[in-house]
């Protein structure tokens, strides 16, 4: 027998032997968390990104039935349509923007989603509130490198990886908003072309008014979210001048805000990471050596809305924990080496070779889990506002009170005179 003390007083002294102590331990510790399992509803832990296999099985069918969709072909033009029946499935007006080549010897589209929200409430510096109108843009392209002729080249190829996958959770985001009501304005692209220097994301941006660049609160890109070893987040270049960094990163901080606030990690085993290599990079070529931080030297659809001042954030899958950024790659998956790592634009990027590679399910988790992370992050509306509908309810937004310089001093000089 052994004698453990709660306290001083002999009154408190518990003796028990193993067993018992052993029940005692788990009836205390163990059964809280049983009765908390098998409670009501209301104690039971939401599910997160629960969207099914919708987004898989659109990525599924973009990758196996239209795998060499090179920009101009014929096949593009079939997967084109494919998307755009897809988005009208869910009930949405598709507009087409059809725009050419660069020597004008092929055309492409882009499919375009506009769905009103309620707009925001902002907050004036005189404490009033009014209602404006703000948007966001999210896009992934439907087009591979690849076309025919190039079969035999890359046998095993589809695209699942670049970009049916951003695809799939482009239309993953769409259906969700069928059902969420969102304060910004939300235009959905699948852009044509991505492949040719982003032709697509180019001709959309050209052809945005400078008012709707001003109305555009950021531009988010999904690419190659499946078979990397970590999924990224980064920022585009305008967010290299120190003026502007804050404010052209603030939309990338939201969504890692998303993460932590509904514990992906623990949750979903989903975590979002910034590319910390901390290297010094001349990243936008100009001459001047950048901190390697929150950005990324993949470009992809984000680049147009990035030149013309608009915050964007990128979604990848890859690995940036290399001591050197001629190392870095998209897995150390040793499976997957055969173009040193890297999964776009290979023969690795095949749906059959990414099964046998990575752990089941890993397409349907990082679809869905990017889907959430958008329409959570897009929820949260713009800076400085709040929703009609939270603004209604009663929400405002604490005034921040300005001390200038002056008034500081002012004041220190005040505290500093003794009292009479």
């Amino acid at each position: 027998m052994r004698v453990f003390h709660a306290g001083n007083d002999p009154i408190h002294r518990i003796y028990l032997y193993p067993g018992i102590l052993a029940l005692f331990v788990c009836l205390v510790f163990i059964l809280p968390v049983f009765l908390t399992a098998c409670g009501s509803g209301d104690s039971e832990v939401a599910v997160l990104a629960e969207y099914g296999d919708y987004g898989t099985q659109i990525a599924q069918t973009l990758a196996e039935k239209y795998p060499f969709r090179k920009a101009y072909s014929a096949e593009e033009k079939e997967a084109g349509s494919y998307v755009k029946s897809e988005f009208e499935k869910l009930g949405y007006k598709v507009e087409e923007q059809t725009f050419s080549s660069a020597d004008q010897t092929g055309t492409s589209t882009n499919y375009v989603v506009k769905i009103s929200g309620e707009g925001l409430m902002f907050l004036n510096e005189d404490g009033s509130y009014v209602n404006k109108r703000k948007q966001v843009i999210v896009g992934a392209h439907y087009d591979t490198l690849y076309g025919t002729a190039d079969a035999a080249a890359v046998p095993a190829f589809n695209g699942i990886e670049d970009n049916a996958s951003g695809i799939g959770c482009l239309l993953t985001l769409a259906k969700e908003l069928r059902t969420n009501s969102m304060g910004y304005d939300v235009i959905l692209i699948a852009f044509g072309a991505g492949s040719d220097s982003y032709a697509g994301a180019a001709a959309y941006t050209a052809g945005m008014t400078a008012d709707e660049i001003a109305l555009t609160d950021a531009m988010y890109c999904i690419e190659s979210i499946y078979a990397g070893d970590k999924l990224y987040a980064s920022s585009g270049w305008n967010s290299l001048d120190p003026n502007n960094k804050y404010e052209m990163r603030r939309k990338l901080y939201e969504v890692y805000d998303v993460v932590y606030e509904n514990s992906l990690s623990s949750k979903n085993s989903v975590d979002l990471y910034y590319n910390e290599s901390g290297l010094f990079v001349d990243v936008n070529a100009d001459g001047v050596a950048d901190v390697y931080r929150e950005v990324t030297l993949t470009l992809s659809d984000y680049v147009p809305f990035d030149k013309a001042g608009i915050p964007t954030v990128f979604f990848e899958s890859y690995d940036y924990n290399f001591p050197e950024v001629s190392a870095m790659k998209e897995t150390k998956n040793l499976n997957l080496q055969g173009s040193g790592g890297m999964i776009r634009r290979t023969n690795d990027d095949s749906l059959s070779v990414l099964e046998k590679s990575l752990p089941e399910g890993q397409l349907k988790t990082r679809i869905n889990n990017t889907a959430f992370i958008l329409l959570k992050a897009i929820e949260k509306g713009a800076h400085n506002s709040v929703t009609k509908e939270a603004y209604a309810a009663g929400v405002t937004i604490p005034k921040v009170i300005h001390i200038t310089e002056t008034s500081a001093a002012k004041e220190s000089s005040t505290a500093a005179v003794p009292a009479p």
